[in-house]
């Protein structure tokens, strides 16, 4: 099979293994890695000191021969290291091998000892065996053209080395084994939070109810959160917008549902009646198809107040710079042909104030709050409507020094304490506003325009009676 191949497999194997497990073995892996490392150092560290040890005896016994035998002749010096307790035997080697003794000795030579005694190779240590016997020798100078090789038995070095192997190798084995139980622990303690995430994700899918949340840890005496707490805190805010959403749609549906009842109640009603027209006088046809008319002309209001409430957001590409001061003067005559009865009076900043938006959408916005205002407005009392620049003056060439605001403000009956923290919500309408037609969806558009533009709007009781809707930019 190919690398890739094998690649391949591995990789389809992980991927078919549970989080935990590969959480658990890579935790494994790793410490086993770091384990059976520090073993080898270890070991490498203990046959370095221990053969360190025994090639300090050599030289020592080396230089002791040296001392005992100067200018000794090639062969033996001394020939009973094939005991352990014995001293180290020594031999002298001629650089030529015809001038070697006609008894060989115990000890083995080879080229590079001749190298050595001829002065052309530095002295060096090697492993040899002796009558059996693990053994070390040292090749040194000795003489001109003669070399003096010195052994020592090792028979405690190598059982000292295999000791130490042995030890460590339980100890990579034990470390291997702790690391298996720590990575197990580790990904159960760990994935805790991620398995009361991917449970309470199964129940919502299973149940379809947003209701569920992940029960969170206490925080530690530090006071900080790591990041699995984080993930499940953020899945629980999550889960909060999920449910308000969910809510809101389903409130939305059934007040939707409960204000096309009526006037749906109605279209059929006329309709029916309609279609008895031969029973009817001209002037019940007649009232009948005006009746008929007005209602749909509400049911289609209605929907398209919902289809725009619908929106999330305003299209961006449509976005623009907006004559705010233009965008008032236009929407208030319009007010004026609708509301002939009622006075408008209008003050605008001096100078082009120009924000960014929908120009269509904020036009809505602003007819929104004047019929709202013509509406509640008693005769003879008017509509101011006011845009300001806030905190500064426009500046020349459209630049704007401060930020717009626009206030429409009526002299009705105002907002109640009670209706004011609800007067935005969706099909809401106070008290008196009950009896006047309408559907409850204007001020809620226009709340949701406002914040699509990055503006805020507000109502507030007005001074000396009457309400003030303020839009701020």
């Amino acid at each position: 099979m190919s690398g890739s191949g094998r690649r391949g497999l591995g990789a389809a194997w992980r991927r078919r293994r549970p989080l935990r497990t590969r959480l658990a073995l890579a935790v494994t892996a790793a410490v086993a890695f770091v384990a059976v490392v520090v073993c080898a150092a270890a070991f490498l560290v203990v046959r370095s000191a221990l053969y360190e040890q025994l090639d300090l005896s050599l030289t020592q016994s080396a230089r002791l021969a040296a001392q005992r035998n100067p200018g000794a002749a090639p062969g033996t010096l001394a020939g009973e290291c094939r005991f352990l307790a014995a001293p180290a035997c020594a031999e002298v080697v001629p650089a030529d091998p015809a001038k070697d003794p006609d008894t060989p000795g115990l000890l083995p030579v080879d080229p590079a000892a001749r190298k050595v005694a001829a002065g052309t190779k530095a002295p060096y240590y090697t492993n040899i065996t002796v009558a059996g016997h693990p053994a070390r020798m040292l090749t040194t100078d000795y003489a001109k053209g003669r070399a003096l090789q010195v052994a020592l038995r090792a028979d405690t070095v190598q059982s000292g080395i295999a000791e130490a192997a042995r030890w460590l190798v339980l100890t990579a084995a034990a470390g291997v084994l702790l690391a298996a139980v720590l990575g197990y622990w580790v990904s159960r303690t760990g994935l805790a939070p991620v398995t009361r995430l991917t449970a309470t994700a199964e129940r919502i899918a299973a149940t379809r109810d947003p209701r569920h949340r992940i029960e969170l840890p206490s925080r530690g005496p530090s006071g900080r959160e790591d990041e699995i707490t984080r993930l499940a805190g953020s899945f629980n805010t999550m889960l909060g917008e999920l449910e308000q959403s969910v809510t809101a749609q389903r409130r939305l549906v059934a007040d939707a549902s409960h204000e096309l009842r009526t006037p749906l109640t109605a279209l059929r009603t006329n309709a029916e009646l309609l279609a008895k027209g031969d029973r009817l006088t001209a002037a019940q046809r007649e009232r009948a198809s005006a009746a008929l008319g007005r209602q749909l002309r509400e049911v289609t209001g209605l929907v398209n107040d919902l289809i725009e409430l619908a929106r999330d957001e305003e299209p961006t590409p449509l976005v623009e710079r907006v004559r705010l001061d233009a965008l008032v003067r236009h929407g208030v005559d319009a007010a004026r042909a609708h509301w002939p009865a009622v006075e408008f009076r209008v003050r605008v900043a001096e100078g082009a104030v120009v924000v960014p938006g929908v120009p269509a959408r904020l036009s809505r916005l602003l007819s929104n709050l004047l019929d709202n205002a013509a509406k509640f407005s008693p005769a003879g009392l008017p509509v101011e409507v006011e845009l300001a620049v806030v905190g500064g003056g426009a500046a020349g060439g459209g630049a704007v020094g401060g930020g717009p605001e626009v206030t429409v403000r009526d002299h009705g009956p105002g907002i109640a304490e009670q209706d004011l923290p609800y007067v935005f919500d969706r099909f809401y309408r106070a008290g008196a506003a009950r009896a006047l037609p309408g559907s409850g969806l204007g001020l809620a558009m226009a709340r949701q325009i406002a914040r699509a533009h990055g503006a805020e709007l507000v109502a507030e009781p007005a001074p000396g009676g009457g309400a003030l809707f303020r839009l701020t930019f």
